[in-house]
């Protein structure tokens, strides 16, 4: 169970323009997270938080988001190694999305051993075929 209190998002100039924190989460309890590296800027992962993984990441220094597959709450690099210490919490306007600046430690954030989960390009501005899905690029 967790103790952190979350502000009310029943006046939407508040939510919009406020300083207190209300997360709009979705049927799950969930909130998407979006990655990025605080040295480069690059988008490392994308993934969800419930309210312990929020309370946890502020608590902790440390990322820590919600396992869809596992259904459980998961502590990025305590099994890889590969932690990811918060420079910066943000939320978006409606507070409906965050975002986390990291530093990644261990240099590899994905779990197939990428420095970032978004390795792979779609090429854009390209033919679409009914017969065949787009092909990717791998760019590290």
């Amino acid at each position: 169970m967790t103790k952190i209190q979350f502000a009310d998002r029943a006046d939407r100039k508040a939510v919009e323009t406020g300083d207190q924190f209300a997360p709009k989460f979705d049927d799950r309890g969930l909130i998407p997270v979006v990655t990025t590296c605080a040295t480069t800027g690059r988008v490392l992962m994308q993934a969800w938080m419930n309210a312990e993984a929020i309370e946890r990441t502020i608590e902790t220094g440390e990322a820590h988001y919600y396992s869809r597959s596992r259904a459980e709450l998961w502590h990025k690099g305590a099994t890889s190694g590969e932690f990811q210490v918060v420079k910066d919490f943000r939320t978006d306007c409606d507070q409906d999305a965050l975002w986390l600046v990291v530093d990644q430690k261990g240099g590899k954030c994905c779990h197939v051993g990428h420095p970032s989960c978004f390795y792979r390009s779609i090429e854009v501005n390209a033919p679409i075929s009914a017969s065949e899905p787009p092909r990717l690029t791998t760019d590290d």
